[in-house]
């Protein structure tokens, strides 16, 4: 063994190991303390990627809700619209009816109107020809006394058929 205390080798292992031993413990806590901020920063960067994760969710969530919202909305826009759209083409085909209703109405008093004045017409001239074949036959076959008593007798009666 003395041999041994008497080596270079010996003792640069030696001096190797306790330099070892020296710097062991302070690079042991330096690498451990870098590991352990390490390891904060990225547990830190999880949570706050979680936390954006569930924030991002909420949105996710909140925008699904008011598009269905707005789908909905939508939706009961075109139906009233649709229902709308009924009411009037219902109003508009009841508008119609009755201004059809009114234009055969119209039609039908202007067609008795026709009919009134026509007949009044046909009155009119079949007095005339009454009056003018009667004149003429009285001019032909009354005469005389016949026809002064005659017309003496309808000048009486004339204010009773005017009444």
């Amino acid at each position: 063994m003395s041999a041994l205390l008497h080596d270079p080798t010996f003792w640069t292992l030696v001096a190797f190991i306790i330099f070892v031993a020296v710097l062991f413990k302070p690079l042991k806590k330096a690498l451990l303390n870098g590991l352990d901020s390490r390891i904060e920063t990225i547990r830190s960067e999880v949570e706050q990627a979680q936390q954006l994760r569930e924030e991002a969710q909420t949105l996710l969530a909140s925008y699904q809700r008011k598009q269905r919202e707005a789908q909905q909305e939508a939706n009961e826009i075109i139906n009233r619209a649709k229902q709308d759209a009924e009411n009037h083409r219902a109003e508009a085909e009841k508008d119609l009816k009755a201004l059809l209703e009114r234009q055969k109405e119209l039609a039908v008093e202007k067609i008795a109107q026709a009919e009134a004045t026509a007949v009044q017409e046909v009155r009119e001239i079949a007095v005339d020809l009454a009056i003018a074949a009667t004149e003429k036959v009285l001019a032909e076959k009354v005469t005389g006394s016949l026809s002064d008593s005659l017309v003496d007798k309808a000048v009486a009666e004339l204010p009773q058929k005017l009444q």
